[in-house]
């Protein structure tokens, strides 16, 4: 089976890739030189492919890489070009709490991706997957640089909302059932096998790389600002706006629709030691080399 992936160089794409052996993956992404929105280019790259992994997406917009452009359009894109070269399915990978009138772009256009997905005519399978975590994610990667930085986390809200953080190699498991023609136009939820609090998130991977860590709620709107000056000043925001969002209103319940994964799909690992170590970047705190200034005078 040859399988196209778009978003090949992403956390997800990359962990995905790595499933198959390199003969049967086509990488599809920008610094293979194949932009999202450009449907002659995706037809050219997916002739021969059985089938789409769409994981390309953003949770910040840089430049011309806006949320429109990379779900929205990238979306349509990738389904005209699979009719095109007569793909025979495209998993979507979405967002659990994806849905109009959300108020935040990120959520919105995922939602809009799904809707141009499911009527679209060909087979597909949309994921609304939670928090995904393992090496080279958000998660991890940036409280364990956080709580190596400062003895100081702000929990998202002043009533936190739950996680469930889902493992990469868990997710991988689904979209390769998908990929090889199950949950056939389906749209279901994928979370993790544990629910709990961000805050106690924190303290495990505190506990791990050895640092003390003091936590305190802080209001939504301090978070959006601090989301706001990282997007500005980080080369990968500390948090992003569109992430502040996720957790202030919890990545464990599903927005409609989405049903849920058969029994022998369904994550169960718990965000426990072995996991989070799994998941651990080099040590240390956040630099100066994380800044965008710092990036662009490099």
């Amino acid at each position: 089976m040859r399988v196209g992936i778009t978003g090949a160089s992403g956390f997800v794409g990359r962990h995905l890739a790595e499933r198959y052996d390199p003969v049967d993956v086509v990488s599809v992404s920008r610094s293979a030189g194949v932009q999202i929105d450009d449907v002659d280019a995706l037809t050219e790259a997916f002739r021969g492919v059985d089938a789409v992994a769409h994981c390309a997406g953003i949770n910040r917009e840089i430049g011309d890489q806006t949320f429109d452009r990379v779900h929205v359009r990238g979306t349509a894109a990738v389904l005209e070009a699979a009719r095109r070269a007569g793909v025979s399915k495209v998993v979507l990978l979405s967002f659990l709490r994806a849905r109009p009138g959300s108020g935040s772009p990120y959520h919105e256009s995922k939602w809009t991706a799904e809707e141009m997905i499911r009527s679209s005519g060909l087979d597909y399978t949309i994921l609304k997957a939670g928090m995904i975590y393992g090496h080279g994610d958000h998660l991890v990667d940036h409280i364990s640089h956080t709580v190596q930085t400062v003895p100081l986390f702000a929990s998202v809200g002043l009533r936190e909302k739950t996680i469930s953080p889902i493992p990469v190699a868990e997710l991988v498991d689904v979209i390769v059932a998908a990929l090889d023609g199950r949950l056939s136009r389906q749209t279901v939820a994928v979370r993790g096998g544990e629910t709990l609090l961000l805050s106690e998130a924190v303290r495990r991977i505190a506990r791990i790389v050895e640092r003390p860590v003091t936590i305190f709620p802080a209001p939504v709107w301090a978070h959006r600002i601090l989301g706001q000056v990282t997007e500005w000043t980080m080369r990968v925001p500390l948090v992003a706006k569109a992430q502040v969002q996720m957790l202030s209103e919890g990545v464990t319940e599903a927005t409609q629709p989405a049903g849920e994964l058969p029994d022998d799909l369904r994550p169960r690992l718990p965000f426990d030691d072995e996991q989070i170590r799994g998941a651990l970047p080099p040590r240390g705190g956040f630099t100066w080399r994380d800044l965008r200034l710092a990036s662009r005078a490099g």
